[in-house]
């Protein structure tokens, strides 16, 4: 499972005109789903993420949460995270799950989530032609990979 956050002063998500979600300041959450992603790789990546201590404190350091910030979450899929393209010049996304596999495993990472931080987690709407508008706050982009855990 791959994540881009994005530490955030603003997010939202709008599909077809309509904006469907946003949040506040928090963490934009861009996921990849693996074809060898698990349930495992979920709950990791949920933990890790609700435990990074990337927004300042009264002295100005990064060493706040995102619970302790009261920071909100907005998540949305994205296989194009699983881009293979190191042959040609056309990305391959052949690692990235099916549908049928990524929904449940997306939706039990929101759940995850959910319960790490204390609050409904926003979403986009799976598989969907999102526009995602942010407000990248330092900027802060951090990069992860499930499987990189140790």
């Amino acid at each position: 499972m791959r994540a881009i956050l994005q530490r955030v002063t603003n997010a939202s998500v709008t599909i077809a005109g309509e904006m469907t979600a946003q949040i506040g300041p928090g963490l934009l959450v861009l996921l990849g789903i693996a074809t060898d992603d698990k349930p495992a790789d979920a709950a990791w990546l949920a933990r890790k993420i609700a435990g990074l201590r990337i927004f300042s404190d009264a002295a100005g350091l990064m060493n706040l949460d995102l619970v302790s910030v009261n920071g909100d979450i907005l998540l949305v899929s994205q296989f194009t995270l699983l881009a293979d393209y190191k042959k040609g010049n056309r990305p391959s996304y052949i690692t990235a799950a099916r549908p049928e596999q990524a929904i449940p495993l997306y939706e039990y990472f929101k759940d995850q989530m959910t319960t790490a931080i204390g609050k409904p987690v926003q979403s986009g709407v799976f598989g969907a032609d999102m526009k995602v508008s942010l407000v990248n706050d330092g900027p802060v982009t951090i990069m992860m990979d499930s499987k990189t855990q140790t």
